[in-house]
């Protein structure tokens, strides 16, 4: 196997505010051998409500596709932990830009005119999912990437954040959009309101259960690809918590690997505790260090602290709010069984592929 990071954007590219010196990147899981067979290809977007990019839904995955023989990448995209700089478009351009910059290396990555297929959790299921109902909006400014296709060849949408309406998950949405997102942006980032006959075949999975994102954000957006005659597959299996990723004793026995992921979150963590976070108010600064007492403030940054915001109204009545799902004291109590149907996705998901013309 061949395991490499790579940079999607060069520094002069890429400016959004709270990155704190971290770019966004992918990290492949290539098949190496002798022979130049090309393979099918899996781009991996974990999911962490937009405040991060959760390992266990990585590598942990990654590897499942690839023994089923594709070549694979994660997507380490801009997420905010601070929940403090609205996100906007940027993950959108980063999964976009990603897709390009795969599709650029076909040859070096041994994907030739294969199948290109993102594969996204929760929040990275949005990620996915915005890509796939919106990537004729995404134009790049770089003369070497404009003109490769940014659309996938399918979407997999694993427990999705679908809409920004009333089933949505509030805090996704909050680090998105910010406290006041305008009702354009709001149905906008509602994927189920923007599918088209042109959006590409997906794949849904959810638990009828899931604690955290109503399982109707699937079904809506299940019924908006019958509704515009895309191919799809839905599955809803009955029971299970939210954030699932591939449900194998490794899973249970947190294993997950791929710890690549939270360079963004370190970094901000660091900078916040540095006091050069930026526009982070002293209230999620301090719940900040408390929920993250292991990493230290980075004693390298100099200069000036970045101009403190106080918390708007709107944030200041969600952060009273308790937010046990969020931040959950270890794992709700698990069901073995989940591996025995949950756990047969990724092979249900294969047979779906195979039938993308």
């Amino acid at each position: 196997m061949k395991e490499f990071s790579e940079k999607i954007w060069q520094e002069n590219e890429y400016n959004y505010a709270a990155a704190y010196g971290f770019i966004p990147s992918i990290h492949s899981y290539i098949h190496d051998e002798a022979s130049d067979e090309n393979r099918d290809c899996m781009l991996i977007v974990p999911g962490g409500g937009y405040c991060m990019c959760v390992s266990h839904e990585g590598e942990l995955v990654a590897k499942v596709f690839y023994e089923q023989g594709m070549n694979v990448f994660v997507l380490s995209y801009t997420t905010d932990i601070t929940m403090s700089v609205p996100l906007k478009k940027q993950p959108l351009e980063d999964i976009s830009r990603a897709v390009r910059f795969i599709r650029k290396r076909a040859g070096e990555y041994h994907i030739k005119d294969k199948k290109l297929i993102v594969c996204g959790f929760s929040a990275g299921a949005h990620v996915c999912g915005s890509l796939a109902v919106h990537y004729d909006d995404v134009e790049d400014k770089s003369s070497e990437y404009k003109d490769i296709s940014n659309r996938p060849d399918g979407a997999i949408l694993a427990y999705p954040v679908i809409t920004c309406g009333e089933k949505t998950h509030i805090y996704s949405v909050q680090t998105l959009l910010g406290y006041e997102p305008t009702e354009e942006e709001l149905d906008y980032f509602s994927l189920e309101k923007n599918v088209t006959e042109d959006t590409p075949p997906c794949f849904l999975w959810q638990t009828a259960t899931d604690d955290l994102v109503p399982v109707d954000n699937s079904y809506m957006m299940a019924k908006a690809l019958k509704e515009k005659g895309v191919m799809f597959a839905h599955y809803v299996f009955p029971s299970g918590f939210h954030g699932l990723s591939y449900p194998n004793d490794e899973f249970f026995q947190g294993l997950a690997g791929g710890q690549y992921t939270f360079e963004q979150l370190e970094k901000a963590i660091k900078a916040v505790k540095a006091g050069k976070g930026v526009n982070v108010s002293d209230k999620r600064r301090k719940e900040l260090e408390e929920q993250f007492p292991d990493i230290k403030p980075d004693e390298d940054l100099t200069g000036e602290a970045q101009p403190v915001e106080e918390a708007q109204p709107q944030e200041a009545e969600a952060a009273k709010q308790d937010e046990p799902e969020e931040q959950p004291q270890g794992l709700p109590p698990i069901d073995k069984t989940w591996i025995e149907d949950i756990g047969l996705w990724p092979e249900l998901a294969r047979v779906w592929m195979n039938r993308i013309a």
